[in-house]
């Protein structure tokens, strides 16, 4: 059960990230006057549908993504086009300038998408990337600074009886002294301790065999009391205490600090992506072993999730406070991963289109500065081609991705 949870939540995340996504893109479509007559979350038959005003609302029975349809997407041809193949049929462009242009009602043809100027373009399909932008830096704040990551505090949560060293087992030097659970640590040898971490040092910085003061708080009473650390089967100076933790909020600064390092690091994994997917394919036929910090589907997420919500204290994550701060983080991340996905500027993503856009615009504005007449908008259909080669392509790369994460999927443990 913990972890069907845990692929629920991510589910029900992932559809959210979708929805808030084609909502970024319908928002600035409506503002600039585009008709949008359809926006759903999922495909195939609706379960429920709702018309509020010229656009109607749907949840459809196949999750697996969401659209937004905004009318009038290409231009129609230009004088001196070519329209028709070899084969006598219409070209791929040529079926898609038909199919845009039959989508428009009647006495709706100024609402179309080609008829917006190039920066209202670019404010239409970049709109749905930067909602998964921001969808990132929220869970990223709500992780970092509400929820907070768990830190070794100065109290002192155990003190066992027996410590582990390279000659075997020996009394605890804190157990010994007196310390107990539950005391706080305020200094050592006279100097103050603000963390566990920095105890830690000064204890390791104390000579063998000799003493030392650990001074504690307890019920408003200051005690100094003297042990001598041992040194420990790893290596280090200890005294026998284990931290209790806490959670430490991050600044503003350390959020933006977060954010900038995911995105560096998800574009350089987006940009190798089809050597990452390749590796991925050729671990699935091959011995060869899985990255373990490689490329995933979202049926790998789904299952990561899973692992954090069924399996947390072999994870290692204390209590159910950090499980959903992890979760906040997977979907953080992909959330990142939209953002740069999309951004790349091939159709059919939302980059192609931006692209498209900003040639539109470069062009008008190089006639605008010779005196030429308007060139009008950009025959992007002409890409479609294209968009079906990047299409198959994105299918292939996906369907690689969902076998490795059913066949040989990444683990955390």
């Amino acid at each position: 059960m913990g972890s069907v949870l845990g692929i629920v939540v991510i589910v029900v995340g992932i559809l959210a990230s979708v929805a808030l996504h084609e909502l970024g893109h319908m928002i600035p479509a409506k503002t600039f006057g585009v008709l949008v007559p359809d926006y759903a979350v999922g495909f195939g038959p609706a379960l429920w549908k709702k018309k509020i005003g010229e656009t109607t609302y749907a949840l459809r029975a196949i999750l697996l993504g969401g659209y937004v349809k905004i009318i009038g997407m290409y231009a129609p041809a230009r004088a001196g086009t070519r329209l028709v193949g070899r084969s006598g049929k219409p070209t791929l462009a040529q079926e898609a300038r038909q199919g845009s242009a039959e989508e428009i009602p009647a006495g709706q043809e100024s609402r179309a998408f080609y008829l917006l100027s190039a920066p209202k373009k670019i404010a239409v399909m970049l709109g749905g990337p930067l909602m998964n932008l921001l969808i990132c830096v929220v869970l990223s704040a709500v992780t970092m600074m509400g929820i907070g990551a768990p830190t070794p505090s100065r109290t002192i949560a155990d003190v066992p009886t027996t410590v582990s060293t390279p000659g075997g087992e020996l009394a605890s030097p804190a157990h010994e002294a007196g310390v107990l659970p539950g005391d706080t640590v305020a200094a050592w040898n006279g100097t103050p301790v603000s963390s566990f971490s920095q105890l830690q040092q000064l204890i390791g910085a104390t000579p063998e065999g000799e003493a030392g003061v650990l001074s504690v708080e307890r019920e408003g009473t200051r005690l100094d009391l003297t042990l001598t650390p041992v040194t420990g089967a790893s290596g280090g100076r200890i005294v026998g205490i284990t931290a209790g933790y806490e959670y430490v909020s991050a600044s503003v600064g350390e959020v933006a600090s977060a954010n900038w390092q995911m995105l560096t690091g998800t574009l350089a994994v987006v940009g190798r992506l089809p050597v990452a997917v390749w590796e991925v394919g050729r671990s699935v036929f091959t011995d060869a072993p899985r990255d373990a910090s490689g490329v995933v589907s979202v049926v790998g997420v789904g299952r990561l999730a899973g692992e954090v919500t069924g399996d947390s204290q072999a994870l290692g994550l204390r209590d159910t406070r950090q499980v959903v701060a992890v979760l906040l983080s997977l979907l953080a991340s992909l959330n990142m991963a939209l953002f740069v996905f999309n951004l790349i500027p091939l159709p059919p993503l939302d980059g192609g289109h931006i692209v498209g856009a900003l040639f539109e615009g470069a062009r008008r504005q190089v006639a605008r500065l010779r005196g030429a007449s308007d060139p009008g908008p950009a025959d992007t259909a002409r890409l479609v081609p294209l968009t079906w080669a990047v299409g198959s392509l994105l299918v292939a790369m996906s369907v690689i991705l969902i076998v490795a994460d059913i066949v040989k999927p990444i683990s955390l443990g």
